[in-house]
């Protein structure tokens, strides 16, 4: 767990923020231990882009980097 919010709020926060200022969307990318399907969905009821559960080899995240047009 992060020390002042959960991935989940912090996700939910920084979509409030970006609707409030008129920003563009930052790409936010769930990397959780967690793979209980409920938890995903959560993840992505947030606003995240993309999940990608631990423990994860580098080739996956570059993977899912090109998946989002990232690289």
């Amino acid at each position: 767990m992060m020390p002042v919010m959960d991935g989940l709020t912090a996700t939910k926060e920084i979509r409030r923020w970006e609707k409030e200022v008129g920003s563009g969307k930052t790409t936010i990318i769930a990397l959780t231990a967690s793979v209980l399907e409920e938890d995903i969905q959560h993840c992505f009821a947030a606003g995240m882009d993309a999940y990608l559960p631990k423990p994860y080899k580098s080739n996956q995240l570059f993977e899912l980097f090109n998946e989002l047009k990232l690289a």
